[in-house]
């Protein structure tokens, strides 16, 4: 199976290095591309295999909008030559159980449909944690983590399938018939509040971002990007602990339950529960996905 990855990123030079390691292992560092946002010498350096594609940056107005339709039209033309296109943020990576899946062809090869989802997590950074070296993967070093159905999106695509608003386009005729396909064993762990300072650089630029002058701008978690980081960990640290596998399997079933079919955008996406239950990730992530 021939498989690539692409991601879109500005200056998030800390989750870019995140991402090149982890999907070079994982689909070869020569099918990996990155769309930045922007000339930046600093993104071939830090992704020397990476196919590194400059787009404009001369608007951030309709941000969202326009990222998506930059992002669904290079991932259709990749199509051409893949069988599947891994598409997440520079900050998302995919990972799976290898007690389920062998691999990641394994994985791809249980879906039926054009999309799939993975169950989605945050994983934290806590004060018991050591702060990471630039060349540790965070998935190594870090172990708590809260399950998310905003994070729980879909994140590979084959060809004539755009993503959108964390989930798929699949028009009106398809809305109520197209499969929710959501793979038991594959997670999606988001690593925004992995690395406390490297969150602190981010936040800077976001907050510069959301609060311009201009229509379509990303939104809250951006314009108060300190606030949203806090609300995160006062949160994180409210929550009860649960075991991997009662939450795992709480959070799988609600997000399978119910998905989100959105008639007025004509989406496919699960529903953004949040769950309230600290987990410790189970050994197989660090040995599987952590410093090799």
């Amino acid at each position: 199976m021939n498989i690539c990855a692409i991601t879109m990123v500005y200056k998030d030079y800390w989750a870019l290095s995140q991402w090149y390691l982890h999907y070079g292992r994982l689909v070869g560092f020569d099918n990996l591309y990155v769309v930045a946002h922007g000339a930046d010498p600093e993104i071939a350096r830090l992704c020397p295999r990476a196919t590194v594609i400059t787009v404009p940056r001369e608007t951030l107005e309709g941000f969202d909008r326009r990222r998506g339709q930059v992002l669904n039209s290079f991932a259709d033309g990749l199509a051409v030559s893949f069988d599947w296109v891994i598409r997440t943020d520079a900050d998302e990576l995919i990972c799976f159980d290898p007690a389920v899946n062998a691999s990641l062809t394994e994985v791809l090869e249980t879906v039926s449909g054009k999309a799939v989802f993975a169950l989605g997590l945050n994983v934290a950074e806590t004060l018991d944690d050591n702060v990471l070296a630039d060349e540790q993967l965070a998935l190594g070093h870090r172990r708590t983590a809260v399950f998310s159905g905003h994070y729980s999106k879909a994140w590979a695509t084959k060809r004539g399938t755009g993503l959108w608003r964390h989930g798929i386009w699949v028009g009106p005729r398809r809305i109520e018939s197209t499969p929710f396909e959501l793979p038991r064993g594959v997670y999606l762990m988001h690593l925004k509040y992995a690395n406390i300072a490297a969150l602190e650089t981010a936040n800077q630029h976001r907050t510069d971002v959301g609060n311009m002058p201009g229509r379509g701008l990303p939104g809250a978690a951006w314009k108060e990007a300190d606030q949203t980081a806090a609300r995160f960990y006062a949160r994180l640290a409210s929550y009860p602990s649960q075991s991997w596998e009662a939450a795992r399997d709480h959070a799988y079933a609600t997000i399978n339950a119910a998905p989100v079919r959105d008639t007025k955008e004509n989406v496919l996406r699960a529903k953004s529960t949040v769950f309230e239950q600290r987990v410790t990730l189970p050994d197989w992530v660090a040995a599987t996905f952590g410093d090799a």
